[in-house]
């Protein structure tokens, strides 16, 4: 057997140790796997007496609470299993001597990392097959017909898939402590949720706090999420009047190298 091929089996194996150990962690499961989803059902079932959003004068155009909500709840997805699920976990196994034991063993680094990014992988395709069945079955959420918007979403989610495991690799050398972990991590996590149109309508917030949301990922990835679920005139009420996909992909493509750079510093 190759060393390559040694070195992918072993991170196949990694993979499945680190789902079941993922899903014998409730609390980590409802935070970053059912959590969108309740999201879901909180905003389109609370909201869904105020009428549609983004009707025109004529009353007509306009979508539901639960069908605007959807882009940013999957971008949320990748976010919330890559940066903050990974960070605390890694910041966890490092802090209680994992990382210096598994140093120990015939397991290669790029092994575990392959573990670390194909659980992500698993999880944020798992949670978005339930998302969408979820929108679809309860709230009857209409999803695009167009083959090239689904080819922009599968680009877009791949992309913003792999920016944000790497952001987590980077951001997990912050805590100090497995205690701190979750302390240090939460917050960042909820904050850029908040200014980046996961909880609240983007347009919604001041425009100052849309400008610091920019210099983000996860406000590029919600918008690339948007243009691809929402229909076409929803593209006006952006800051630059447009979805501007090619900025989206540069935005996230900027970030994943930045990813890259602090996680291999940090490693």
């Amino acid at each position: 057997m190759s060393a390559l091929q040694r070195v992918l089996g072993d991170g196949i194996r990694a993979v499945g140790f680190e789902l079941r150990g993922y899903f014998r962690v409730p609390d980590v499961v409802f935070f970053t796997f059912l959590f969108p989803v309740l999201l879901l059902g909180i905003f389109g079932a609370a909201f869904s007496a105020a009428g549609d959003v983004g009707a025109g004068p004529d009353g007509t155009g306009g979508i539901s609470m639960a069908a605007y909500s959807l882009p940013g709840l999957i971008a949320a997805g990748p976010f919330l299993a890559g940066v903050q699920n990974i960070a605390i976990d890694i910041a966890r196994e490092r802090s209680e001597g994992w990382l210096g034991r598994l140093g120990a063993t015939p397991l290669s680094p790029v092994s575990y990392f392959i573990g670390k990014a194909g659980v992500t992988i698993v999880t944020v395709l798992a949670q978005l097959a339930l998302l969408l069945a979820f929108a679809v079955l309860v709230f009857g959420v209409e999803l695009p017909s167009e083959p090239e918007l689904w080819a922009r979403f599968a680009g877009l989610f791949a992309l913003g898939t792999a920016t944000m495991t790497l952001l987590g690799v980077a951001l997990s050398a912050l805590p100090r402590s497995s205690r701190s972990a979750t302390a240090v991590v939460l917050p960042v996590v909820l904050v850029l949720q908040f200014i980046s149109g996961v909880f609240l309508q983007f347009t919604m917030l001041p425009e100052w706090l849309q400008r610091i949301a920019e210099i983000f990922p996860l406000k590029w990835l919600a918008q690339g999420m948007r243009s691809v679920f929402l229909p076409e005139h929803f593209a006006a009420a952006e800051l630059g009047g447009g979805w501007a996909i090619g900025t989206v992909v540069l935005m996230l493509g900027i970030w994943l190298l930045i990813g890259l750079v602090l996680s291999r510093l940090t490693f």
